[in-house]
């Protein structure tokens, strides 16, 4: 924009409406020259930083992609799975899976590593790689607390970028309907169960343990439980939790534990992921979201 030579309130105003650049008339034409070029530079700037973030856009997208394709599809028989994955806008490091170790022993475990990006997703791939080809040495898989003793010595955080994550690691017996479960700094699984004079009789699943990767020479601790037939168990991340309320607070486990109290177990998982959508500010989640459902009749 032109402006005269005692013009500061016309270029005030001129700035705050969104003018990048300013002259003084009568017009130098060297200054005049400079400016342009100038401009010219910092529009080229602005057009390959935009080509640059759409670049990585894509690259993220195929990254998420890439993920989303090594998670396992819905079981269907035996004893149905249900799954659900929501990426954040920026990749994260949710992962999970579900296999049977033999006819009777379905393993199922969920985790969650620090942080975003590229580097979070690599290390949850790689997890998952490393525990559906069994390449941990000398590992039980059938003992969760080793599992994740055996994955600590070999994720340790100071070779990882500084990357640590959290774990449920659980092992069904469908034969005598028998759980075997350990946890390292994840959130606890959810075991909801018919009860005659209530809905559900709702038992959380957790034992002590240090995110995998945090220090050395960790010592994990195993539980077991009874389940009851018609129950149902659910594994998440925090990221289903940790939203932006209506009212400006930030949502707990134990208001999504009340939610997952009131859900009908003849309903979709959806309705549940619904219920928490409601609640969230921006109908948008800011973390990774992770929801299973075993269905364990």
């Amino acid at each position: 924009m032109l402006i005269p030579p005692d013009g500061l309130t016309s270029f005030t105003s001129a700035l705050t409406a969104g003018a990048d650049d300013w002259l003084e008339y009568p017009i130098n034409a060297v200054e005049l020259r400079a400016r342009l070029l100038a401009s010219h530079q910092v529009l080229q700037l602005r057009q390959e930083l935009k080509a640059q973030k759409a670049q990585l856009q894509i690259e993220l997208s195929e990254a998420e992609a890439y993920v989303r394709s090594l998670l396992p599809r819905d079981l269907t028989q035996k004893v149905p799975i249900n799954a659900r994955f929501i990426p954040s806008s920026s990749l994260g490091g949710d992962c999970y899976d579900f296999y049977w170790l033999d006819p009777d022993y379905l393993v199922i475990y969920l985790l969650d590593v620090s942080g975003h990006g590229l580097g979070s997703a690599l290390l949850s791939t790689s997890v998952l790689n490393m525990l559906r080809s069994q390449a941990l040495p000398d590992v039980n898989f059938y003992r969760p607390e080793k599992v994740l003793q055996a994955l600590n010595d070999t994720f340790q955080m100071n070779d990882q970028n500084e990357k640590y994550f959290t774990m449920w690691y659980g092992v069904y017996n469908r034969a005598n309907r028998q759980l075997m479960y350990a946890s390292a700094g994840h959130p606890p699984a959810v075991l909801l169960s018919p009860e005659a004079d209530q809905p559900h009789a709702v038992e959380t699943l957790k034992t002590p343990g240090l995110p995998i990767g945090m220090l050395p020479d960790v010592q994990y601790r195993w539980n077991r439980c009874e389940i009851p037939p018609g129950s149902r168990l659910y594994l998440f991340s925090d990221g289903v939790y940790e939203i932006k309320q209506w009212d400006n607070t930030i949502m707990g486990l134990d208001d999504f534990v009340d939610i997952l109290a009131a859900h009908d177990l003849n309903h979709s998982i959806d309705e549940i992921l619904a219920r928490v959508n409601r609640r969230t500010q921006d109908r948008t989640f800011s973390d990774d979201l992770s929801l299973l459902e075993v269905c364990l009749d």
